[in-house]
């Protein structure tokens, strides 16, 4: 599993980083810091997962799902934010978005999503069967 997470906060993209080295499915981790970053990295990486926040210094999440948009097949994505107002959820949902949380009280819902992804990119068994 590819993840990207995309937050202009060096310590929420560690604590991000530490929270997912857990998970021996997850074959790579990049991240990024603003809007237009964001987009060409996802276009180049394909990510099977994007943590996004809703602010970014160039613009805002927002923002860049409506420029991946007609990209988005196959790839879950979570906002994380510190502005969980019911119209940027409403919006976010809209716009493809499969999770919405609120990092002042929901960060460790993060955890549950990825522990319910693991079975959707379970690492394929590479043993040899010798018998």
């Amino acid at each position: 599993m590819k993840v990207l997470i995309a937050d202009d906060s060096q310590v929420v993209r560690q604590r991000l980083v530490e929270m997912l080295n857990d998970f021996p499915n997850i074959e790579s981790i990049t991240q990024t810091t603003d809007v237009l970053q964001t987009i060409h990295t996802f276009r180049e990486n394909h990510p099977d997962v994007l943590i996004l926040d809703i602010r970014m210094p160039d613009g805002n999440g927002i923002d860049v799902l409506r420029n991946i948009q007609k990209d988005l097949a196959g790839t879950t994505i979570i906002i994380l934010t510190n502005y969980p107002y019911s119209q940027y959820k409403k919006i976010c949902l809209d716009l493809g978005a499969s999770y919405f949380f609120d990092k002042s009280n929901e960060y460790e819902n993060i955890l549950n999503v990825f522990r319910h992804l693991k079975y959707r990119y379970k690492t394929e068994d590479k043993r040899v069967n010798l018998s």
